[in-house]
């Protein structure tokens, strides 16, 4: 297989724990994306046999002001401590904090100033993923269905985030879902991402669940990601509209043409 392929273990067997789920994704070949560690049982987490791909890098904090930078940076550093432990490959952030349903804890419009702050706090962040030897990802979102509010939302201006801080320790985490729902164009927009890239998450549009069950032609898109050079790693953050196993069959079908 070209990919390396994840899955969300917080959307798939919401009835099980959380451990049991991580276990039956790393028997099924597949490696686990977490969302945040306060939630768990980190000793169970840790003999799950699980190889953990991503996990929110942070619980709270903000890039474009300097109250939120300072806790965002104290927040992220807690959090790599827990990734190091879990051996999380990538520790994932975004524009702001996040509440309850996804909304944003403030929210905000992305003025030149704060994008000039929005930079000095990624660059504080890389500082501190190079002292601690960890890589966080900067995720988009969508504005019009999950999101409203969250500022650095858009695709096009994660990518000019990351690309203008320009260093290793800050990748990309590009949310299909999201992009599709607020940007589309998704072949052409993994091409102009590609170098910045950490990780790609999938699911499809509407309903958010695994692929094959909406508008999005992932068939078509893992050709293209290959045709590319692509060989990193595919999430699959995403509900199941069946059987979870059914949902994780449908999306290894798709990303192994």
């Amino acid at each position: 297989m070209v990919f390396t392929l994840a899955a969300c273990a917080e959307m798939l067997w919401r009835d099980r724990p959380i451990e049991w789920r991580c276990t039956k994704l790393a028997e099924m070949g597949f490696q686990v994306g977490l969302w945040n560690w306060p939630d768990h049982d980190l000793d169970k987490l840790a003999k799950s046999g699980a190889t953990f791909s991503i996990m929110n890098g942070y619980l709270e904090g903000r890039l474009a002001d300097d109250e939120g930078a300072d806790a965002l940076l104290a927040s992220a550093r807690d959090t790599a401590k827990i990734g190091k432990r879990l051996g999380v490959a990538r520790l994932n952030l975004h524009g702001t904090g996040l509440g309850e349903g996804g909304r944003p804890v403030l929210a905000e419009v992305a003025t030149p100033l704060k994008w000039v702050k929005a930079l000095d706090t990624l660059n504080r962040i890389c500082d501190l993923a190079e002292e601690m030897d960890v890589v966080f990802t900067l995720e988009n979102l969508n504005l019009p269905v999950d999101h409203a509010g969250v500022p650095f939302a858009r695709a096009e201006e994660t990518l000019a985030l990351v690309s203008a801080v320009s260093r290793p320790q800050l990748r990309l985490n590009l949310d299909l879902y999201h992009a599709q729902i607020g940007e589309g164009n998704l072949i052409e927009l993994c091409r102009a991402c590609l170098p910045w890239i950490g990780e790609i998450q999938v699911a499809d549009v509407p309903g958010r669940c695994e692929p094959g069950t909406g508008e999005i032609n992932y068939a078509g898109v893992a050709k293209a990601l290959k045709s590319m050079g692509y060989t990193g790693p595919i999430g699959m953050e995403a509900f199941a509209s069946g059987a979870p196993e059914d949902a994780l069959s449908a999306f290894k079908a798709a990303f192994s043409a």
